[in-house]
């Protein structure tokens, strides 16, 4: 199943995990962000690597 969308809840931290994790799907201006037209089917790995490290558990994506 391939990741279709990435989205992050609100009560982020700014803890910058995801972003050292995955910097191509997720970006840090004042909260966690995801970037805009990314290749989710690149990041894959990553992306979930990021939703299990998030220490607040915010960061979802569905699959199809």
């Amino acid at each position: 199943m391939a990741i279709t969308k990435v989205y992050i809840e609100e009560g982020c931290t700014a803890c910058g995990l995801c972003e050292d994790l995955c910097p191509d799907v997720f970006e840090m201006p004042d909260e966690a962000e995801v970037i805009e037209n990314a290749d989710l089917s690149s990041n894959e790995d990553c992306i979930k690597e990021a939703a299990e490290s998030c220490p607040v558990e915010i960061i979802k994506y569905e699959e199809q």
